[in-house]
């Protein structure tokens, strides 16, 4: 029991009150009942809550409480000399390599329609990079009458099926966004080429009106991603109102803005178990796109002529290539199971001692720890090796570090490796709206 009597005093102290010194298995059982009736169970009378234009019993008393309390308790706030350091690098970065902004993917040989009607279906599904174009393009190739959107509209499982999109989470979701976004342009008797048109050429009144179709998948994110893929590619031209996209929130560029702390938060973002509903998700989503748009706005204002359209520009280097490829613990330290040696690697794979190998020793060797690149003075070797830094995605040739790290200092004792919230999808047969239980019933929670 000295885990929960541990756990009690912890949350005594914080208010003031002395230490238990022991607990009996009756209370034990108490307490847990009672901490799991709060957190994940509900009654008849709980109440109701309205989510993606549907009404939802709450799951928990604790998921009225947080509803009502997340933001508060959170308390984003943008750190605005952090967001003038980051604009500096931002800018240091166009004038040395200004086309990592407008790099995006091949568009593989086919024609402007073609690939916006592939990206129309597929940003929606674009879940955690579910895959990448390239393999749509080769789906489109070998039959294209798979993007029609009759064929969607009335087969929408054979679609998903053949677009290899059920493999992924999540596909009751993924199933109608697929059919209503077709239904979207039946009623509108148009191709995702002609949506612009339809909008005057305004990228803004396409967002709002795109955000706006709630069961097609496009949420701010996945909006803005379809816009600037249409423009930075060139399949849209003379289009207004680009500073309007933002940088699409994800996992990773909430990593980055917590990390370098241009946004900051009172406490540290709690589990996606305790985020109920996402609430959280969605209050640092909304946070993450303000703090890289005033960024771009001190960029903006500070380098008038040396500065990219949009925040929307921003994210490919923040998502793509800072995001995924240089902040995460890719630096593989090892050590010679018989020699003891210590080396570093930019990758898990290895499985003989590198030093005793100079010496035609054959020695295994593991791995002992994975650190960030830019939390070790041999940072370099992850870096180096990177497809954007030296590969068939060059962009910022020849760096041996992160462009951040002025920014985000990893090397003080300070600095704290952030995470960014994970989300739990509210519907669907591993989500929060099914695992709900009674309090007196027992059991419930989310399934595998």
């Amino acid at each position: 029991m000295n885990e929960l009597i541990e756990f009690i005093n912890d949350m005594l102290k914080s208010l003031g009150i002395n230490d238990i010194e022991d607990i009996t298995i009756e209370e034990t059982r108490a307490f847990v009942e009672k901490l799991n009736a709060f957190l994940y169970t509900n009654y008849k009378e709980i109440g109701t809550t309205t989510e993606l234009d549907s009404e939802f019993e709450y799951i928990s008393n604790y998921h009225k409480f947080w509803k009502r309390n997340c933001e508060e308790i959170l308390k984003p706030s943008i750190d605005f000399k952090q967001c003038e350091k980051m604009a500096e690098v931002f800018h240091n970065i166009y004038i040395n390599n200004k086309e990592v902004f407008y790099s995006l993917y091949d568009k593989e040989g086919l024609r402007d329609e073609e690939i916006c009607k592939i990206r129309f279906y597929t940003a929606s599904q674009d879940f955690n990079g579910s895959r990448e174009f390239k393999k749509y393009a080769e789906l489109y190739k070998s039959d294209n009458s798979i993007f029609d959107k009759e064929y969607i509209f009335n087969k929408t499982k054979d679609f998903m099926r053949d677009i290899s999109i059920t493999i992924f989470s999540q596909n009751d979701k993924r199933i109608k966004f697929a059919k209503e976004s077709a239904e979207l342009l039946i009623n509108l008797d148009c191709e995702p080429y002609e949506l612009i048109r339809k909008k005057d050429n305004d990228l803004k009144k396409l967002r709002e009106d795109l955000i706006s179709k709630v069961g097609t998948g496009f949420g701010n994110k996945k909006a803005d991603m379809f816009l600037r893929d249409m423009v930075v590619l060139k399949i849209w031209n003379g289009c207004k109102n680009f500073d309007i996209l933002d940088v699409a929130s994800d996992i990773n560029t909430m990593k980055v803005a917590l990390r370098s702390g241009i946004l900051k938060t009172e406490i540290p973002l709690v589990s996606s178990f305790l985020d109920v509903f996402c609430y959280q998700y969605g209050l640092m989503d909304k946070w993450t796109a303000k703090a890289w748009r005033e960024v771009w706005n001190i960029w903006k204002e500070k380098y008038p002529k040396e500065c990219v359209e949009g925040p929307a520009l921003m994210d490919y280097l923040l998502y793509m290539i800072i995001g995924k490829e240089f902040c995460n613990e890719y630096l593989c330290i090892y050590k010679g199971d018989e020699c003891g040696h210590i080396f570093k690697w930019y990758d898990g794979r290895k499985k003989k001692c590198q030093i005793c190998a100079k010496d035609k020793k054959n020695v295994g060797a593991r791995v002992i720890k994975r650190v960030l690149p830019c939390q070790d003075e041999e940072g370099y070797i992850c870096i180096e090796k990177s497809k954007y830094v030296n590969g068939e995605k060059e962009g910022l040739k020849g760096i041996k570090e992160c462009p951040l790290k002025t920014v985000c200092q990893p090397e003080r004792k300070e600095f704290i490796k952030y995470n960014g919230p994970k989300s739990i999808s509210i519907l669907g047969e591993t989500g929060w709206d099914t695992a709900r239980v009674r309090t007196e019933e027992g059991g419930g929670g989310l399934m595998a």
